[in-house]
């Protein structure tokens, strides 16, 4: 739910009123030859008043300079030229889309006198002008903008004046994917629980088909059949049965294995019997940040027709104190025949987890399975909202997600594993207990995952501290995030394409 705007890209541009944006680095000019360091200048006077210094992210905005076609100009500093890289170029586009407010056009001059920027630092700076331009109003009778104002809702044309618009235009096909499947998964966060349950929530993965996906949707009949007891056990206290949506893109050669993502998907978590305190919990609408992000992922392969063969399985139940939910001291057993004593009811996305994974092995024999799940508390404890956390069983798959991560600005970091911290959800009852305890319980909870992956590369991304309800930057103005998406799309295209 964007507000709308058009992106083109063109060499020049004629400028008759609207908007003049200009990006300056520390040691160079602004784009368009305005020289910041002339001080004859209206822009160099004006910076020189305002002590411009053209750091990342700082802006200068002047309006009715004298003797410009323009109606208003801003300068936007990049920081030092050395140190840009791609997400630089990300941000850059959200401070820009930031600025462009009371107008129905704008050009933007992204090119420093002689030096022209690559078509995909342009294509860039287009993704972080949609990224920063998203908002979730679906459900305000008056639309309002990021400042509380009455929002533009008016078409906004946007030309990015640069010598390298050929091949931003190509590179932009890409961007707009990205930003169709980042779109997806915050819209997926941000909607109510009473308008997307387990079924509703299918349904919206069943759209992919459209873009070439396969989608296939399990019942709760056919869950059943297939043992998957531990899922089950989580959705039998809510009246809103439970689904389970296997999308496939075929990018790749029909013989390829396929690299697969799993998505934790509860609709709502009360805690179950092992309630939740009341405050806070309307955010638990935002529990199936791992399902939002892995539909997203599926959207952005398949709208840029990834050349990989790809499995995407989310497990969308609802957490609900019914009469009859599972109670702390049941014994479900999971569909690959391990049985889990149930400890603690709120810590239910690992037993949907369980039984997706196992599914996910035994059908698909993937090259890889990642895991997606705002899991734990304690991981927000551990790593604040920064960084994800990050589990595996193989040191390459790892440094692969982490070198994503560092390419996209969605970071992740690296937590412990072993069998000190596995023996900590041995049960005396059962295989094994859904919880470890207070102590490590964002390890824990990575180990009992890794007892349903087998020998299979495998990583578990905990984000609980970056799906939902943190903070605001550059490109992300919205409670849900999206987080997720980029990533395992950047490690997808650096490593796994044919």
């Amino acid at each position: 739910m964007s507000a709308n705007i058009e992106i083109t890209f063109s060499k020049s541009v004629r400028l008759h009123g609207g908007l003049a944006i200009l990006l300056k680095t520390v040691e160079g000019d602004a784009a368009a030859g305005a020289s910041l360091a002339d001080p004859e200048s209206v822009i160099g006077r004006a910076a020189k008043i305002a002590q411009f210094s053209a750091k990342s992210g700082s802006a200068l905005d002047l309006v009715a300079p004298q003797g410009s076609p323009a109606e208003r100009v801003v300068v936007l500093g990049l920081g030092k030229t050395g140190d840009l890289v791609a997400h630089d170029w990300l941000k850059a586009g959200g401070v820009a889309a930031s600025r462009i407010k009371n107008t129905d056009k704008a050009a933007i001059f992204i090119d420093a006198p002689g030096a022209a920027v690559s078509g995909e630092a342009a294509a860039d700076f287009a993704l972080g002008l949609l990224l920063r331009n998203y908002r979730f109003d679906t459900y305000k009778t008056k639309k309002n903008d990021e400042d509380g104002k009455a929002a533009n809702d008016k078409t906004v044309k946007i030309t990015i004046v640069t010598d390298s618009a050929a091949a931003a235009k190509k590179a932009f096909a890409t961007a707009e994917a990205v930003a169709g499947g980042v779109v997806l998964a915050r819209d997926l966060v941000n909607e109510p629980a009473n308008i997307l349950g387990p079924v509703e929530f299918a349904a919206k993965a069943k759209e992919l088909e459209r873009l070439g996906v396969e989608v296939e949707i399990l019942t709760e009949r056919e869950m059943k059949r297939l043992g998957m007891g531990a899922l089950l056990g989580v959705s039998q206290g809510s009246v809103r049965p439970p689904r389970m949506a296997i999308m496939q893109w075929k990018g790749g050669k029909p013989k390829d294995k396929p690299v697969a993502f799993v998505g934790k998907g509860v609709v709502f978590d009360t805690g179950g019997i092992s309630i939740k305190p009341a405050g806070g919990m309307e955010e638990m609408k935002g529990d199936m940040g791992g399902a939002a992000a892995v539909t997203g992922l599926m959207h952005v392969l398949a709208a840029r027709k990834a050349r990989v063969n790809a499995v995407g399985i989310i497990g969308l139940v609802e957490n609900m104190p019914d009469g009859n939910a599972q109670r702390p001291g049941d014994i479900v057993t999971s569909m690959s025949g391990q049985t889990i004593e149930v400890i603690n009811t709120d810590a239910e996305g690992r037993l949907v987890l369980s039984d997706c994974l196992w599914y996910c092995n035994d059908r698909f024999k993937p090259q890889f399975m990642i895991n997606l799940a705002t899991l734990t508390g304690a991981i927000v404890v551990a790593l604040g909202s920064s960084h994800a956390g990050l589990f595996s069983n193989d040191d390459n798959l790892a440094a692969l997600i982490t070198a994503a991560g560092l390419a996209t600005d969605e970071k992740v970091w690296r937590m412990p594993m072993g069998r000190d911290y596995d023996k900590l959800i041995d049960s005396k009852f059962a295989d094994m207990k859904n919880t470890g305890g207070r102590n490590a319980g964002s390890i824990t909870a990575a180990e009992f995952l890794k007892r349903f992956v087998q020998d299979t590369p495998w990583a578990h991304i905990d984000i609980a501290g970056t799906a939902m309800g943190s903070p605001q930057n550059e490109i992300n103005q919205s409670w849900g995030s999206g987080f997720g998406v980029r990533l395992l799309d950047e490690l997808v295209r650096a490593h796994y394409e044919a």
